[in-house]
């Protein structure tokens, strides 16, 4: 096993992965037609750039855990990935201007104060 401290900065990536993932995904849904079987629907699924942007964020994320859950203890591992959940808050105000309570502030303090203590 590896130096627990050095799980942090793989867990910030792996998460900023998955939230940049989650915000693609958005961008992409919205630009696509609603679903139905024909060439037009398909057509705006795969030439959608941000779709596919969000399988390659989705892809090294992935890789990224597949290391980090070989390397360090899973107890420690899996809870780093709610590190994402502060990613997303932050995506939410910069990229959909959302507006953002004290309360989820504080719960996102919460989150990092959570991941702190388990990786020590």
């Amino acid at each position: 096993m590896m130096n627990t401290l050095s799980l942090i900065p793989l867990a910030v990536i792996q998460s900023a992965l998955l939230a940049a993932g989650q915000v693609l995904l958005k961008y992409g849904l919205n630009r696509m037609l609603p679903f139905s079987m024909t060439f037009d629907f398909w057509k705006s699924v795969f030439a959608n750039w941000q779709f596919a942007a969000c399988g390659l964020c989705y892809g090294a994320g992935s890789i990224l855990w597949f290391y980090i859950i070989k390397h360090f203890p899973f107890s420690m591992a899996y809870p780093m990935v709610s590190l994402s959940y502060v990613f997303g808050m932050i995506a939410a105000i910069v990229f959909f201007h959302e507006d953002v309570s004290l309360a989820k502030w504080v719960g996102v303090l919460l989150i990092m104060l959570g991941c702190y203590f388990i990786a020590k």
